[in-house]
């Protein structure tokens, strides 16, 4: 079972401590209150970066892929840092079995809700990362947005969820859909995912989604509607008991908001759009590879990701002006090492590459260096 072990170590501590969870929740500060037992946990981080070139640095100190065009000034090396990643969490359970999690952070520079809801057997109902995300196959990074291309949407939504097994299905609200212009949200979001360890050391994770898609320009224009999809497929194999292989492959038609890190916004991308009164849909894919291993008192991560929308119809209906000027691939990749120097504390340094490329084949692309250190309560 040590290959299991550390697959799941490797994978789901790392992802905890890029995504901002607590790296144990044996660490949590826990106390009884009558019937309810409470856990407080959170994490104090900062994050410092120097890009090399253009200033890509989001807050948190994220690479953003917009930036790489928007800020080509000619004007080379930044160095900035912020304490934005930090989290607050608290869960409360009743001994009735009945538990409810509110979770935020204070990305933007104030703080914002990020995950709440309540849990009761196998349902679970408010907002919470979406059922269409998994971090199985998730390459550790420092960088808070992480690889191009990850498994599912790797954001949160309100929904209602059951679990049974291996199995969970959620409808959801479907706050990530774009056709261009006049959206019409008339109907919830369905996933469905599949997770669990195949073997000792393999761990797979599936999800599939369908989304309806209308624009509605009112009692004076036209509407219409299609039928967006999504799926991916991820898995980490631990090879030795040191070395763990990641790897997501990802695949959408009319549901690339779901395609994590594609499009223009550099988070999702465009679903569909107009071809006259029609509605036509656009088709993604991506994927990721990388590799994590023990190396002294920490772990050395490897990993690459990339994302590709296909706009060839978009230029036939629309027009090549249209579409010269959308992204059609983003791609970065990363090489980090975390340490932990005493329990519940984390450093690390990463570089950092990041490449986005138009439909013309337009391209722009920047380096980075960043430090991290964080303390998990």
């Amino acid at each position: 079972m040590k290959k299991l072990k550390l697959s799941r170590a490797i994978g789901l501590t790392s992802a905890a401590l890029a995504m901002g969870f607590a790296v144990s929740p044996a660490s949590a500060v826990e106390f009884d209150a009558g019937d309810v037992n409470v856990d407080l946990y959170g994490h104090a981080r900062l994050n410092a970066v120097y890009d090399i070139d253009q200033d890509i640095g989001l807050n948190t100190q994220s690479g953003h892929f917009p930036y790489l065009f928007t800020n080509d000034n000619g004007r080379d090396g930044h160095f900035d840092a912020d304490a934005q990643q930090s989290r607050l969490g608290v869960t409360a359970t009743h001994e009735n079995g009945m538990s409810v999690t509110v979770e935020g952070d204070f990305r933007g520079g104030d703080l914002r809700l990020l995950r709440a809801y309540g849990e009761y057997g196998n349902w679970m109902a408010g907002r919470n990362w979406s059922n269409y995300t998994s971090f199985v196959g998730w390459t550790p990074t420092l960088d808070f947005d992480g690889l191009a291309g990850l498994a599912g949407v790797q954001d949160r939504a309100a929904q209602v969820r059951y679990t049974t097994g291996p199995w969970s299905f959620s409808l959801e609200d479907p706050r990530f859909q774009n056709v261009g212009g006049d959206e019409k949200q008339s109907a919830p979001v369905v996933t469905a995912r599949y997770e669990n360890a195949l073997t000792s050391s393999v761990m797979f994770s599936a999800g599939a989604l369908l989304q309806y898609l209308s624009y509605d320009e009112g009692d004076a224009g036209d509407d219409d509607n299609a039928v967006g999809m999504a799926g991916y497929v991820a898995t980490d194999v631990s090879v030795t008991d040191a070395v763990t292989l990641h790897g997501v492959l990802s695949a959408t038609d009319g549901a690339n908001g779901y395609l994590y890190r594609s499009g223009d916004s550099g988070f999702g991308g465009q679903d569909a759009y107009r071809d006259g009164s029609s509605l036509e849909t656009i088709q993604g894919y991506g994927g990721t590879v990388g590799v994590s291993a023990d190396a002294g008192a920490g772990t050395m991560n490897v990993g690459y990701g990339l994302v590709k929308m296909d706009w060839d119809d978009y230029e036939s209906d629309v027009g090549a002006v249209a579409a010269d000027g959308r992204v059609e691939t983003n791609s970065n990749a990363f090489v980090n090492y975390q340490w932990y120097p005493i329990e519940n504390v984390m450093l690390g340094v990463e570089y950092g590459y990041f490449k986005s490329e138009l439909y013309d084949g337009d391209s722009e692309n920047a380096q980075r260096v960043m430090f991290a250190s964080q303390y998990s309560f």
